[in-house]
């Protein structure tokens, strides 16, 4: 059976993924835009727990190993460790992370090289899960052909890899046969977000569409979750209504 959830914007998490019919949740434990160490949120993970509902983390937005700046690198491995550590006290499955991006003329072989310096110096008590990225001419982990030399980099680490499919289709990547084609890279994907896109192919941009809107075809993110097997999340406007529908879609259409 495919597990289908949803990542919560706010709320009591046990309510919202009641709301949605969640079998599994995705959070943010503070501020997705700043610094600082996540709070506490052991009251907000135990009820979860004790419900049967799983619990993953996607860390902040800012988070970039790769880039060659060292005011933002170096902060950006003290906050995922924060965020790896904090997630794994609560009994998340896996800690999900952009694969970051270099400024322009920057050598990507430096990036790749940075995010192996990540895992060389600490070490995570879950899964951290990198995800692809939809935008940025000198991203780590937008194009396939990138993401192929970052895991000959980590890949002696055993990272997890997180597939978004609007990410993929603003990105330039087909939907088509796609898992076969990360997982001859990575060799699995841990979990799927499942979201529409705002934009055309190609696009850059990182805007998300419920499943049955938008520029995808809902069928292509349908055959992409079962061709995965893995775990799914929509990351879908609407709240606990829209994102309650796309669940509800494609629980009508995966393998109970």
């Amino acid at each position: 059976m495919v597990l289908i959830g949803a990542h919560l914007h706010g709320g009591v998490p046990l309510e919202e993924a009641r709301a949605r019919d969640a079998e599994i949740v995705q959070v943010f434990l503070g501020d997705p835009q700043g610094w600082k160490a996540p709070p506490d949120r052991s009251a907000d993970a135990a009820p979860l727990r004790e419900a049967g509902i799983g619990l993953y983390v996607h860390a902040p937005y800012l988070v970039n190993v790769a880039t060659t700046n060292n005011r933002i690198r170096i902060p950006s491995r003290k906050i995922l460790d924060q965020h790896a550590t904090a997630a794994a006290a609560l009994g998340a499955r896996g800690l999900i992370v952009h694969g970051g991006h270099l400024n322009s003329g920057d050598d990507p072989a430096e990036g790749f090289a940075n995010w192996r310096k990540t895992f060389e110096r600490t070490r995570f008590d879950l899964p951290i899960l990198i995800e692809n990225t939809a935008g940025g001419d000198n991203a780590i982990a937008r194009r396939l052909d990138r993401l192929a030399r970052l895991w000959d980099a980590i890949g002696d680490f055993g990272p997890g890899f997180c597939l978004d499919t609007c990410h993929a289709h603003a990105g330039g990547e087909e939907l088509v046969d796609l898992v076969d084609r990360v997982k001859a890279i990575t060799g699995r994907i841990d979990l799927v977000h499942a979201n529409g896109s705002r934009d055309p192919f190609g696009s850059g941009a990182d805007r998300h569409a419920n499943l049955t809107d938008g520029h995808i075809d809902p069928e292509a993110v349908v055959a992409v979750c079962a061709a995965a097997g893995a775990p799914v999340l929509v990351e879908t406007p609407g709240l606990a209504e829209g994102q309650g529908a796309d669940i509800a879609f494609l629980r009508s259409r995966l393998p109970a």
